[in-house]
């Protein structure tokens, strides 16, 4: 393979490796197959261009076209001029796709789902990446700069992932630079040749055999691999030392501007994917208490945001302008004032570890109180911050509306605006049949839109589907037709499923996601609310009442009265609850009247995350954080030292006397010794140069002292016996010469060099260089051996011809 093909190939395996460390962000992680064949296909564009040969921006310029056509093939295939070429349909398909996937990524938690516009993103991204790499390294043969995108890259997945495993995918893509800058190296011997000047050994000094000296190298490499080492040194102890990037793409720590929720020291938790992390917290840990004067905290669920788009692959929030907050919210659309309504005052305070964008409100909000940076969104009532203000520490008052309509109210609901109704009944074109003919069947036999409602409500409790927070979460088309097929899910899967197929039935719908009651009331009032409480149900709208909240999940939070059978007594009225029985729920949810006899008989009514202790318990530091907290230590501690280490190792095999060595390899150790003690305080080695001459020039820009001089010349003469005289005669003390000319130099030194000498000895380079003539010797080896398996195939068939 040639010097340039070697590094054609190195650049691409730098640009892969690199692009490893993006894996935690997005999940499957199948996208990282798509990326590594665009990138080698590149690549091999690329070598190609520069073989016929075209000139350097040609080069990068057809790389790049290739490269857009593959991903107009991929992802806009139906809008391309005969899918492939990319006409102006193919274009704005491709500015949709990325707007799209720009707008997933604020709204999604890490590590997010891999949808169309997220793996346009990161395909695209790799793909730019790595041409950017493969043009400076190989195309203009820099590959030094090169690693600045991909230091750029790692850097961005570093900051977003926030993980204990940072560490590994460093080493990834360190070994990836590092393998290029070897393969810059080699191309560049090969193709200038050695030059005097210290460079790499073969043999040693003068080698056993005094054929070679130990020190020709080329320049150009020595100052590439030098520039490597210090990058990849720093790079390395950075990531350890600093802390990780704020706020970014993905917003990992949920205080970026998407609907997320969650806290800094837990997995931040979406309005949909990231739901389910913090369902499976192993405790129950507190993010709000609140305190209100309603009867029965039932009721209160605490929304967060309002999803009424349904695209096929996600719920989202409609892109609607946001207004300061009012003194006095407009009043809720739909709600008539034939509603009971009563008015709910309720204090609600943020822990200060819990920092997500949108303000936790029960619905329907009439007035708030709270200090900082908040915006009101009229359509979905919703309250988000403005300039990352965020809801840690934040204490709010609450006035709200308990609506309280009734069964007939819903059921003789005139129909909505035709308008209103054609927006929230949108339903995407890809949307499996199963979902509409579900909904036809379940509600086969109702008389009107609220009848169908609940019978939607009841199928879910039917106890056929069973509660389970392991399956993955999804709320595109294909989740809902699994789910449906499964039966077997949690909140997201329950909500986004009956709104979907409410909205099949013509009935308006979107999904609410935030908080379940909460564990209260406690003996101080307050009703404490945990990430476990963290739920999604849908609300279906009902001209004259509004938008209203159904309980499809079972065994979490409350099927509203309206939508349940009310027994009676004897006399003839409702069932009232006896004194001093509390209708709330506990921690999660309790089992409610929307639990089935199926589901109790299953155990699936229990509470989900309830804490059987007096409240949220600290586990402590578990022990895969403790193992990389102390990994991170010991790389900060340990690779500065790597090179003081290795110096002093070379130094005590040197010079502890070579037992089994001849008197020759004892002297020139020895030699060996003193020339890089000399390279490490700032003294050049010139191969070219006599022993006698090198020492010269040693005492002269060492500034030595009479006594460290005389023990240099001792070395010097020692050496010229080994290479000259026909019967050498043995020389001791020279380990002790050695020490006595390092003390002089130490002394002379300042103290910037003493410490660079000690700490960051320029003579650990070797390490690199024996490490490249290791890797071509081994290469040599093994093109050696498949030549002759390679001969030995082709020699039976030359035979039988």
């Amino acid at each position: 393979m040639s010097g340039r093909a070697r590094l054609t190939v190195c650049a691409a395996a730098a640009s892969i490796m690199a692009a490893c460390s993006l894996l935690p962000l997005a999940t499957p992680t199948g996208w990282i197959l798509q990326a590594a064949f665009l990138v080698t296909l590149q690549s091999c564009v690329g070598a190609l261009a520069r073989r016929v040969p075209l000139a350097r921006p040609l080069t990068v310029l057809a790389q790049a076209l290739v490269s857009l056509l593959i991903l107009t093939m991929m992802f806009v295939s139906k809008q391309a001029v005969g899918g492939i070429l990319p006409g102006p349909k193919a274009f704005v398909g491709l500015g949709d796709r990325l707007s799209d996937g720009l707008r997933d990524v604020s709204q999604f938690a890490i590590p997010a789902p891999v949808t169309p516009g997220i793996r346009l993103l990161l395909v695209a991204g790799v793909l730019v990446i790595a041409l950017a790499v493969d043009a400076l390294a190989v195309t203009y043969g820099s590959a030094a700069p090169a690693g600045l995108p991909l230091l750029a890259l790692y850097s961005v997945a570093s900051g977003l992932a926030g993980s204990g495993s940072r560490w590994l995918w460093f080493l990834i893509a360190a070994a990836g630079y590092l393998l290029l800058l070897l393969a810059e190296g080699r191309d560049r011997l090969s193709r200038w040749g050695r030059v005097f000047g210290g460079g790499p050994p073969s043999t040693g000094w003068a080698g056993a055999s005094g054929t070679r000296s130990e020190g020709s190298v080329v320049a150009p490499v020595r100052t590439g691999r030098r520039i490597g080492a210090m990058a990849l040194g720093i790079a390395l102890i950075a990531p350890a030392v600093l802390p990780s990037l704020g706020s970014g793409l993905l917003d990992p720590a949920g205080t970026g501007t998407g609907p997320g929720f969650g806290g800094a020291n837990s997995s931040s938790v979406n309005p949909v994917v990231a739901l389910q992390d913090n369902l499976n917290q192993p405790t129950n840990r507190e993010v709000l208490t609140y305190r209100t004067n309603a009867p029965s905290t039932t009721d209160m669920y605490l929304r967060i945001v309002a999803l009424d788009k349904f695209d096929g692959t996600q719920w989202r929030s409609s892109e609607r302008p946001v207004t300061a907050i009012p003194e006095v919210f407009p009043a809720p659309a739909g709600l008539g004032p034939e509603v009971k309504t009563t008015e709910v005052v309720t204090s609600v305070a943020a822990d200060g570890d819990y920092a997500q964008s949108w303000l936790p409100l029960p619905y329907p909000v009439e007035k708030l109180t709270v200090d900082g940076r908040w915006r009101f969104d009229k359509e979905g009532r919703t309250v988000v911050g403005d300039r990352k203000q965020t809801t840690k520490g934040v204490k709010y008052k609450v006035k709200s509306l308990l609506v309280q309509p009734t069964a007939a109210q819903l059921a003789t609901a005139p129909d909505p605006a035709a308008a209103f109704k054609q927006e929230y009944t949108q339903i995407p074109d890809t949307l499996p049949e199963v979902v509409s003919r579900t909904a036809l069947e379940v509600t086969r036999g109702a008389a009107n839109p609220y009848e169908q409602a609940v019978a939607l409500q009841k199928y879910f409790h039917s106890g056929d589907f069973r509660y389970s927070t392991q399956v993955r979460s999804g709320t595109g088309v294909d989740a809902i037709a699994n789910f449906l097929r499964d039966k077997q899910g949690f909140c997201v899967h329950f909500a986004f499923t009956m709104a979907a197929m409410a909205r099949t039935l013509h009935i308006p719908a979107r999904v609410a996601v935030g908080f379940a009651p909460g564990n209260g009331p406690r003996s101080d009032g307050s009703v404490s609310v945990g990430l476990q409480d963290a739920h999604a149900w849908p609300e279906l709208y009902f001209e004259g009442v509004g938008w209203t909240r159904f309980e499809p999940t079972p065994s979490r939070g409350t099927a509203p009265s309206y939508t349940v059978d009310q027994p009676t007594s004897p006399g003839g009225g409702p069932v009232v609850p006896e004194p001093g029985k509390s209708a709330a729920p506990s921690v999660g949810a309790s089992a409610s009247a929307s639990c089935s006899v199926k589901d109790k008989a299953l155990g699936d009514c229990t509470p989900v995350g309830q804490d059987t202790g007096s409240g949220p318990t600290d586990t402590g530091i578990s022990a895969g954080r403790l193992a990389g907290i102390a990994l991170a230590v010991l790389l900060v501690i340990g690779v500065p030292l790597l090179p003081l280490l290795w110096r002093r190792r070379e130094r005590s095999r040197r010079l502890g006397g070579g037992h089994g060595l001849a008197e020759g390899a004892r002297t020139l150790a020895a030699w060996r010794e003193l020339v890089d003690t000399a390279w490490d305080y700032g003294i050049l080695p010139d191969d070219s140069e006599t022993p006698r001459r090198a020492t010269a020039r040693l005492v002269r820009e060492g500034e030595l002292d009479e006594a460290a001089a005389r023990a240099a010349g001792q070395v010097a003469a020692a050496v010229e016996q080994v290479l000259y005289s026909p019967r050498p005669r043995p020389v001791a003390g020279l380990a002790a010469d050695v020490h006595q000319v390092r003390a002089g130099l130490h002394r002379t030194a300042g103290r910037r060099g003493r410490l660079r000498a000690v700490l960051l000895p320029r003579s650990a380079a070797r390490v690199i260089w024996r490490l490249s003539e290791q890797w071509s010797v081994t290469t040599r080896r093994w093109s050696a051996v498949v030549r002759r398996a390679a001969d030995a195939v082709r020699r039976p068939s030359r035979q039988a011809s």
